[in-house]
């Protein structure tokens, strides 16, 4: 099952304990990356560009319930833009 990402407006919130803080995310990442081998040999990625990516599961950290998460609004900052 794929979990929503939270947005600008949003974010994750544990369904059993409230935990809005802290979650172990498996993500499977589709990406093409430009790496740059030194004359030592070691690489380093200049350039990432992710072609897709899915959140597949979410536990969290604080009471370890898998796939608990729901989207919920995050609280107003009381700035106007």
């Amino acid at each position: 099952m794929a979990v929503p990402l939270p947005t600008d407006r949003t974010r994750w919130r544990c369904t059993l304990c409230g935990n809005l803080t802290r979650f172990d995310v498996t993500r499977s990442t589709r990406a093409v990356e430009y790496v740059h081998l030194d004359l030592a040999g070691e690489p380093s990625v200049e350039e990432r560009e992710v072609l897709s990516e899915t959140i597949e599961s979410v536990r969290c950290r604080w009471c370890n319930a898998v796939d608990q998460v729901e989207l919920v609004d995050r609280p107003s900052t009381g700035l106007s833009a």
